[in-house]
């Protein structure tokens, strides 16, 4: 039996994207749902298996039928899903009265259900979210019940608020594999047993590195699994060292070549760190422009020589300021502030 796993596709959102991609990342979201669909008619996958929040928000009626009619079009596949903690069954929602096609077996039930498929000696487990949080550990008791040879569970948690589980249970729990939903980094907690597919696309500048889905085979009770990547885009945190010979121009066109290396299809977030020039005014608006990039912030410090300061203005203002904080560390809060004020002190004897 041959099954993908996929988890919080977030249908609906609409992610940081910055100034290149705001308009076209919720249709991603869509497009990268369809690309998994399309692999599972194409490999003629058993199971797709979606653990929780396939949906960002309350779904729409509209929503529910586009999505539905990409299930309609798998040949082969049974589509099992639950409602997690974004799209969660409140009391008006459309899960609530949408009729499926016959390819599609929610388990929406606030306790525990199976979704039987004697063709394939396989049962599906699950539970769904009727609000947002659920701080019970409702899969800490779960037992697979021995109804057919192959037993997989679906679960959507793993934190305080929603829904958390003791490892060592879950692990004595008898399932065949766990598919795992929430947590939007991809995560092994046993190896081709109980796997966090991650996102499939990722939707906050936080969802770094690679985000896709979980394939697996089930051969009698030995189950093999592999991860495989398939999000359009990546959110990377860049950290950038600046020096003193650094201006704004030099420092862009750095970033410039950064982003080359590491992607013009991704999404950056950048950090300066270092010491620049006390003459340099770093223009960040300016070196954003050389990429899609959300943020960058500066947390360089100007390059002062303090002692040399003190020793001429041990006098004056600037002086008896140095001196408040000169055996201060460079990596505390107290030498930011030395930094920020003594700037702030020599720009207005400039003035």
């Amino acid at each position: 039996m041959r099954f993908i796993h996929v988890a919080d596709v977030h249908l609906g959102a609409r992610p940081d994207a910055g100034p290149l991609y705001s308009e076209e990342r919720p249709r991603e979201l869509w497009e990268t749902f369809e690309h998994v669909i399309r692999t599972c008619e194409k490999e003629q996958t058993d199971l797709l298996l979606i653990a929780g929040d396939l949906f960002h928000r309350q779904p729409l009626i509209r929503e529910l039928k586009e999505a539905d009619y990409l299930f309609s079009e798998l040949t082969h596949t049974k589509v099992v899903l639950i409602a997690g903690n974004h799209d969660y069954i409140g009391t008006n929602s459309n899960y609530r009265t949408f009729q499926w096609s016959e390819n599609v077996y929610p388990l929406f039930g606030e306790t525990m259900q199976y979704a039987d498929f004697p063709e394939l000696d396989t049962a599906v487990y699950g539970l769904s979210y009727h609000s947002r949080e659920i701080r019970d550990p409702f899969y800490d008791e779960v037992k697979a019940a021995g109804v057919r040879g192959c037993e997989i569970l679906l679960a959507h948690g793993g934190d305080d608020r929603h829904i958390p589980f003791d490892r060592r249970k879950l692990e004595q729990s008898g399932f065949d594999y766990i598919a795992l939903g929430h947590i939007h980094k991809p995560a092994v907690l046993k190896k081709d047993r109980i796997i966090y597919a991650g996102a499939l696309e990722p939707t906050d500048i936080n969802d770094t590195g690679e985000h896709g889905y979980v394939k697996g085979e089930v051969n009698g009770h030995e189950v093999h699994t592999r991860w495989v990547p398939c999000a359009s885009r990546t959110y990377i945190h860049l950290s950038a060292e600046v020096c003193r010979d650094d201006t704004t121009g030099s420092i862009a066109k750095k970033i410039g070549q950064w982003i080359c290396e590491n992607g013009t299809e991704n999404i950056y977030r950048i950090e300066l760190r270092g010491k620049r020039d006390p003459d340099v005014l770093l223009d960040t608006s300016r070196m954003a422009e050389e990429g899609n990039i959300l943020e960058i912030t500066d947390r360089t410090s100007p390059a002062y020589d303090f002692e040399k300061l003190y020793a001429e203005h041990k006098d004056s203002i600037l002086g008896k300021y140095i001196g408040q904080f000169r055996e201060c560390r460079e990596d505390s809060v107290e030498y930011q502030a030395l930094c920020e004020g003594v700037e702030a002190l020599i720009g207005s004897m400039r003035k």
